[in-house]
């Protein structure tokens, strides 16, 4: 009798337990539910406005125009050829503007990244110089990107003091120009993402301890090698991120383009976007030409983080 009692305060007990639960499992749900009612606005602003109007562009893409209909009339339907007409009508300039994207990136990457060792590294000691040069690299954010872009135009014309020191050192002939040349448009994608470029090198040279390149040095590495070995490695993140901040706009821009090229052979595939949307009222056309871009960057945006990316971007 002792036994059976024994049991069923046991028995009672455990039921008691189970019914009152777990206060640390309980907490969790809490926390767990906590969290997704905090990303539940973020989520919705995706949704509406990244997620639904892909979709809305791919619709768009696959439209067709009536026969007889006026400009800029199309109904719904799924003209997979869309995409074909304009590939083949559009192609150079798609290919060009990855070509000048390319280009501007890798300058970027040369000029961003002695800025970003020095401030980072070799001024970290001299605070009020350092805050200087932050300063300086984040100013053109202040300023409009159709002024700047205005600026590059007056610095590179045929009467600025470029061409003029170029055409004295024999450089440059004296009919040749900069303006309305890829060179141009090269440089001012160049300027205008360069903060892009450099601030996020500066982040990961910023979290880096010193100490491991004067490590480098008393073991008696080079420069060169200490370079190669500390510094690179330990930076790669910022450099990942700073190519993907740079190309990523570069490729779809067409303020420099159009205000620095010539609209023939340094025309980008952003001006193609532009045009066919606000003058020849090709929505379907503009759409597919959207949509491919789109596509293209993200296809080399994975090659690329899966070839070089490191586990903060993974």
């Amino acid at each position: 009798m002792a036994l059976l009692t024994a049991a069923g305060g046991k028995a009672g007990a455990g039921g008691a337990g189970t019914a009152g639960g777990d206060p640390e499992l309980d907490a969790a749900r809490r926390n767990g539910r906590t969290g997704y009612l905090l990303i539940l606005p973020g989520f919705l602003f995706m949704l509406l406005f990244f997620v639904l109007p892909v979709f809305s562009l791919l619709a768009t893409s696959l439209y067709v125009k009536p026969e007889g209909a006026d400009i800029g009339q199309f109904v719904p339907a799924l003209e997979f050829g869309n995409y074909a007409v304009v590939l083949q009508d559009y192609w150079p300039a798609i290919v060009r503007s990855f070509g000048f994207a390319l280009a501007a990136t890798a300058a970027a990457l040369l000029i961003g990244y002695p800025m970003a060792y020095l401030v980072a590294v070799r001024l970290r000691e001299h605070r009020l110089l350092k805050g200087i040069l932050l300063v300086l690299i984040i100013a053109p954010f202040f300023t409009s990107f159709i002024l700047r872009t205005q600026a590059w135009k007056q610095i590179l014309s045929d009467e600025g003091p470029v061409v003029a020191v170029l055409r004295t050192l024999s450089l440059l002939p004296e009919d040749g120009r900069l303006t309305a040349t890829a060179f141009a448009v090269i440089c001012g994608l160049t300027y205008n993402f360069l903060p892009f470029m450099t601030l996020p090198i500066y982040a990961s040279l910023e979290r880096m301890d010193i100490r491991m390149i004067e490590a480098g040095g008393d073991l008696y590495a080079s420069p060169a090698s200490t370079f190669r070995r500390i510094t690179l490695p330990l930076s790669l993140p910022g450099v990942i991120a700073g190519t993907l901040l740079t190309f990523i706009p570069a490729t779809g821009d067409y303020v420099n383009a159009a205000l620095l090229g010539n609209n023939q052979n340094t025309t980008m595939i952003g001006q193609v976007i532009d045009s066919r949307f606000f003058r020849v009222v090709d929505y379907p056309g503009a759409a597919a030409l959207s949509f491919l871009l789109m596509l293209a960057i993200l296809f080399l945006v994975i090659l690329y983080v899966r070839r070089f990316g490191t586990k903060e971007l993974m």
